[in-house]
């Protein structure tokens, strides 16, 4: 953000301008509980550039970056390894086109690469209709609820086995807004279930029962992904009406924890009733090839009352470094390095079953598992951080632990001899 030398005099302009007396005047809408009452404790007062830039500085080398050592944190987010010409591609003038693709005489490189990332999405998920890519997992997957309230006209959403704590949380916050709920029970009333693939511990399950029980109930069934790049090894969920889920582990990396990408595909019947919006190709005056918006339903384009969602945007950047990373890859080597990921995890889990007082609790995986540990599992993490190495995700006494092709067989070993030095 750029510095703004404003003066008093400015800002007293501004404030009569609009109206207001104070600056503290403009927060009074928000509760007096969330409003900062007293000073940041030890946040220093104003500075001079140079020490600034020092002060700054000392309080980023206190963060341990996941490149720096054994890191098998996972969750929702993963750390792969990103060519450098995915970074050097993607600020290509083709690409880095003016704001949005609203033009399309002027976004052709833009909506090329969203309608090959919407073609990726489909093939990977067995869908029919992929969109130009969601905010995150978690909103891609509290807008599929939303889609199947309207396509079924019933209220509630049923989830089944472990979700994303996060995705649920977003879910409900949404739901909540439309007087609709989550419930853990199939019926009448659900105009959809959710089911987690892999699931948030891991563990692959078998989504035909779930396809049968929806049948029953008339309920859709979304199928939300957290790590896209199992869909190179799983079958691809085809069992779904819906298929929505996470995918910036492919060419947009952990930055600290954002941006990240969603995707969202589902049934061609259920098109009109997708959020965000749609490329598609066609071809101009000359017969030459050329791409376009062919469908934003959504409140920015179009009515409200007719608007499917007020989802503002895609996410075109990060669709554009998943597209070139999967592009580079191809399905052979999208394929392999799904291959290599399983393996990686298959060699962590079978190291850790020989650790007295771990339990390995997952029957089958992709790249990401759960273990049962003799102690509290944020106690032990604490323990491994000392040691430099970053844990996995704790639950009570139970870690998710992750892998990639980025974990080496030294990590493995790292971990389960620090392991078994802090459990027994």
């Amino acid at each position: 953000m750029r510095y703004l030398a404003l003066t008093e005099k400015d800002r007293k302009e501004m404030l009569a301008a609009i109206g207001a007396t104070s600056v503290d005047q403009l927060y009074d809408s928000v509760p007096s509980e969330f409003l900062l009452k007293k000073p940041i404790a030890n946040l220093p007062n104003h500075r001079g550039e140079l020490e600034v830039e020092n002060i700054l500085n000392s309080y980023a080398n206190k963060n341990r970056a996941a490149s720096a050592g054994p890191f098998f944190l996972g969750a929702g987010c993963y750390k792969h390894h990103i060519p450098a010409s995915v970074d050097h591609l993607i600020q290509r003038s083709e690409f880095l086109t003016s704001y949005t693709p609203y033009q399309p005489e002027i976004s052709q490189g833009t909506l090329a690469v969203i309608f090959q990332f919407q073609s990726i999405i489909a093939l990977l998920t067995g869908m029919e209709i992929s969109n130009a890519s969601m905010y995150d997992g978690a909103t891609a997957m509290a807008e599929s609820c939303l889609m199947a309230m309207r396509i079924k006209d019933r209220k509630n959403i049923a989830t089944i086995g472990n979700i994303h704590p996060d995705y649920l949380e977003v879910t409900r916050t949404s739901l909540n807004l439309h007087d609709a709920k989550l419930v853990s029970q199939i019926d009448e009333t659900c105009a959809a279930v959710v089911v987690q693939y892999p699931d948030f511990h891991g563990e692959v399950g078998n989504l035909d029962e779930l396809r049968k029980q929806c049948d029953a109930s008339g309920a859709l069934l979304i199928v939300v992904t957290s790590e896209i790049l199992s869909l190179g090894l799983l079958e691809a969920p085809k069992q779904a009406d819906i298929c929505v889920g996470e995918a910036s582990s492919i060419g947009v990396g952990l930055n600290f924890g954002g941006p990240l990408l969603g995707f969202f595909s589902c049934k061609k019947e259920f098109v009109r009733q997708m959020p965000g919006r749609i490329c598609g190709a066609t071809t101009d005056v000359d017969g030459k090839p050329g791409y376009v918006l062919t469908l934003s339903a959504r409140e920015q384009h179009i009515r409200r009352e007719k608007a499917t969602s007020n989802i503002c945007s895609n996410q075109g950047l990060c669709a554009t470094a998943f597209t070139i990373h999967t592009s580079l890859l191809g399905e052979i080597g999208f394929k392999k390095l799904a291959l290599i990921n399983h393996k990686r995890a298959c060699d962590l889990a079978d190291r850790l079953a020989t650790v007295k007082g771990v339990k390995v609790l997952n029957q089958n995986f992709f790249n990401e598992f759960t273990i049962e540990l003799s102690k509290d599992a944020t106690e032990v993490n604490k323990k491994l951080l000392a040691k430099n190495v970053i844990g996995g995700f704790a639950q009570g006494n139970k870690m998710i632990l992750a892998v990639s092709e980025l974990t080496t067989a030294q990590d493995i070993e790292t971990l389960a001899n620090e392991l078994e030095k802090i459990l027994n």
